[in-house]
């Protein structure tokens, strides 16, 4: 879920609401509240539990709530993620810990999820996020975590579709393994994939969803035909614009972005012309 903030900085917490409201309305199961497309680094402890507890009072019911609440540190991360337990959040994805990324070798990995696991009130997905964090999490480590029973999923957002098969390859059967990006959809269904979390979805839900929609039905070209419809524009919000162009494109299909939280600047008009064109040719406006 994208994070919405005023001019000044400060987070616009009325058109967080109303994004939820109309996330609502769409084919989704749930949400991820403080994800990386939330800016969830520039955010204060205090922002992160009012968002957290937002979500929880206004999502659909019966809808999931995910957050993420990985720190670097083993302890503050259980502190955090208990907090949002509390708070009724149904589970959390956790964050590859990364500033001392030298160091966080499989056993260090292994130790930090295992005693974050073993100490929060809720179930924890694992998140790999190798574009921003510059750690991997390997098979090997995956193999391993994915028995504990109180570790239930991961959160793939490399793209990297070898690796995929990889963890599909380790991983215990009862571990949810989703795809973390749009650009990894259709081939991670193609893979038995059953779910994903993609930043994409915050500003063409039904789209997204509507491919695994066609998939399951059997209807294998109309999913490949949006999928590849969908690339370009997963492209544009993730990889060339980032979260700017996200927000700028929740904001011409009818979601309000807001604006960015600096250092991140918002899109230039050049820029803008980019995406609106990306999302043209995708005949989503």
């Amino acid at each position: 879920m994208i994070t919405p903030f005023k001019e000044n900085g400060d987070v616009d917490y009325d058109k967080f609401v109303r994004n939820i409201e109309r996330w609502n309305q769409a084919e989704l199961t749930g949400y991820l509240v403080l994800g990386s497309n939330s800016e969830t680094v520039y955010l204060t402890e205090e922002e992160k539990l009012k968002l957290i507890a937002l979500t929880v009072k206004h999502r659909k019911k019966e809808r999931v709530v995910l957050a993420g609440t990985g720190m670097e540190s083993t302890r503050e991360t259980i502190r955090l993620t208990n907090k949002a337990a509390d708070l009724g959040v149904d589970a959390a994805l956790i964050i590859t810990p990364f500033y001392y990324g030298g160091k966080m070798n499989d056993e260090a990995l292994i130790n930090f999820f295992t005693e974050v696991a073993d100490h929060c009130k809720i179930p924890i997905l694992l998140y790999n996020v190798t574009k921003v964090t510059h750690i991997s999490l390997l098979a090997s480590a995956v193999e391993v975590l994915s028995k504990h029973p109180n570790i239930i999923g991961m959160k793939d957002s490399s793209g990297d579709m070898a690796q995929m098969v990889e963890f599909i390859r380790v991983r215990d059967k009862q571990f949810n393994l989703l795809a973390g990006t749009a650009s990894a959809w259709y081939p991670a269904l193609a893979l038995g994939i059953e779910g994903g979390i993609m930043a994409l979805a915050n500003a063409c839900p039904n789209e997204c969803a509507q491919v695994q929609k066609y998939f399951n039905e059997g209807n294998i070209n109309k999913a490949r035909e949006l999928y590849l419809k969908l690339y370009p524009v997963n492209k544009g919000v993730t990889t060339i614009f980032g979260v700017a162009g996200l927000k700028y494109s929740c904001e011409l299909l009818g979601f309000d972005g807001g604006w960015t939280r600096k250092p991140l600047l918002n899109l230039t008009e050049n820029e803008k012309s980019s995406m609106k064109e990306i999302l043209k040719c995708a005949e989503l406006i």
